[in-house]
């Protein structure tokens, strides 16, 4: 046994209990010095973007009383006699905030950069090759696997792309078939737009919800839920305007953030009577809140000179910095994930998928499984300069597009997804696969219905922390000629773009002022480090949800 002295045990050595403590206490101060440094530096940097210390000390004492001291009482409170009721009530205000953040950038998309009428029309041109796709499971199982390929994929290629389409474009053929979007938008008569978006955005959610009301209560609460979704989205462009928003982002605000949030809330408590007692701590929170705010206002109490302000997020940039706003940056931010996630994620889930389940294990598969390891590592202004050569020298693509952006920061996070695609692919238990083939399921069908059902909320985690990394770069965006300043917002995938950190970076070396070091870098800084922490938090939430369920 060992002893504080030592004892020499064979195939371990010597055996030292104060060495091992010693060893525990000097990673913990490593971690500790690490989160304490980090902790420090932002707190920095948001003392210079919010300035808390200008507002009045009435406005601190006001919401120290209506919103601080009540909610450590209830956390405080729930803490010592219910945890798990403080964790779901906890979750639910991280819910809504984060999920409000979302919806600011969701309707920044549909007022500015995406008509209502493209998106619902881009909608039905995949629903109808979806339903088309489902009527061949069911009535063709007997089609060869070759013939269910060009079917389905002439099913999808006519509806989004018309006939000849982009494969026709390059060969100078005109168009003799018009996509569902070109028709839909050429109707003579069309709904108006928040409309459209309470049937797309809400007929989406309300799915969501029926599916989720379902799982808890039957059949009849799932209709329920979703009918109950639905109207809430639709009665927002009603309501909105009364509270000064128009219709459109009522409606995407009440999909986003509103209706998942409340169903959250109503199915946690339905689901968890005893967790019911969380409910308190939004109901103080929001309360507080909008009691303190009421007391400021007619106190007459200023709050904070932040110059993160509604100006800051509306406006683009201005050579002073007191007018210097990042609208533009940030939608171009979100063009450029949009892009990202749609070029990186099937291909590095399809690369997983093949290196997990199809590959055999010979030197050719080694090679590949060193390489993508060794790509991982890479610095970003390596893929830049691949950016560049390979898309813009090369191609003859024109520099500092979403497109030319978006793949580079996809080439940028594909070795990533691949690598936490094949681990969580990995994690699934081999007993299962088994099973499925027991039962007489094929290669395929087990890959489809048991490893990546299981595997996809690991899937989808390592690709949101990817995308979490691609929309920090700096230096792939400079490499391929993205401007460091617009003024505008990009409207489709041949503008050219810039981005939140491309923005920053600017703001700091083009346009370096104490003004703009003191002002809009630290606020750019505070915007995204917010919206870097929003997508890690989603992750978190998925993680520990598959450990839990698994």
């Amino acid at each position: 046994m060992a002893t504080e002295r030592g004892q020499v045990i064979e195939s371990f050595g010597t055996v030292n209990k104060t060495v091992g403590t010693l060893f525990q206490y000097v990673l913990l101060a490593a971690t500790l010095f690490g989160l304490v440094t980090l902790g420090i530096l932002l707190v920095f940097v948001a003392n210079d973007a919010i300035q808390p210390l200008t507002a009045d000390p009435g406005w601190h004492l006001t919401f120290f009383v209506t919103l601080v001291v009540p909610t450590l009482l209830v956390g405080g409170f729930l803490y010592v006699r219910h945890s798990n009721a403080l964790t779901f009530g906890a979750t639910s205000v991280g819910l809504f905030v984060v999920s409000l953040m979302f919806s600011g950038g969701v309707a920044m998309v549909f007022v500015d950069m995406l008509s209502p009428v493209t998106w619902f029309g881009f909608l039905l041109a995949l629903a109808i090759p979806l339903a088309g796709v489902v009527g061949i499971e069911r009535a063709g199982r007997r089609l060869p696997f070759s013939a269910k390929l060009v079917v389905t994929t002439l099913l999808f290629y006519v509806p989004l792309f018309g006939l000849p389409g982009p494969v026709g474009a390059v060969a100078g053929v005109p168009t003799l078939v018009p996509s569902v979007v070109d028709l839909f938008s050429s109707l003579p008569v069309l709904p108006v737009d928040w409309v459209l978006l309470s049937l797309s955005l809400g007929g989406i959610v309300g799915v969501a919800v029926g599916a989720y009301a379902r799982r808890l209560g039957g059949n009849r609460a799932g209709v329920v839920g979703g009918v109950a979704a639905l109207g809430i989205v639709a009665l927002s462009a009603v309501v909105g305007p009364l509270a000064g928003v128009t219709p459109v982002p009522a409606t995407v605000l009440a999909s986003v953030a509103v209706v998942p949030t409340l169903a959250y809330l109503v199915g946690g408590a339905a689901a968890r009577p005893d967790d019911r007692a969380g409910l308190l701590v939004p109901v103080v929170m929001v309360g507080g809140a909008f009691l303190g705010a009421f007391v400021v206002e007619a106190a007459g109490f200023s709050g904070p000179a932040s110059w993160v302000d509604w100006q800051f997020l509306t406006s683009a940039h201005s050579r002073t910095a007191v007018d210097a706003g990042l609208y533009p940056a940030i939608g171009g931010s979100i063009l450029l994930m949009v892009t990202v996630a749609i070029l990186a994620f099937p291909l590095g889930v399809g690369a997983a998928v093949y290196l997990e389940e199809y590959a055999p294990n010979n030197r050719f598969t080694r090679f590949i499984d060193v390489n993508i390891s060794n790509l991982a590592g890479v610095p970003s202004v390596v893929y830049g300069l691949l950016g560049l050569g390979v898309f813009v020298t090369y191609l003859g693509q024109p520099t500092g597009t979403v497109a030319i952006g978006g793949a580079t920061l996809g080439l940028l996070i594909l070795p990533i997804v691949i690598i936490s695609s094949r681990e969580a692919i990995r994690s699934v238990p081999n007993d299962q696969r088994q099973a499925s083939y027991g039962m007489g399921a094929t290669k395929w069908q087990t890959v489809r219905r048991v490893v990546l059902p299981r595997a996809f909320p690991g899937i989808l985690t390592g690709t949101i922390l990817a995308l979490g990394r691609a929309i920090g770069e700096t230096a792939p965006l400079i490499m391929i000629g993205a401007p460091s300043v617009i003024f505008s917002l990009p409207t489709e995938f041949s503008a050219k773009a810039s981005a939140m950190p491309l923005q920053v970076f600017a703001w700091a070396s083009l346009f370096a002022s104490d003004d703009f070091y003191t002002k809009a870098v630290p606020a750019g800084v505070v915007v995204l480090v917010s919206v870097l922490l929003a997508m890690n938090s989603i992750a978190i939430v998925l993680r520990n949800k598959y450990q839990t369920d698994h």
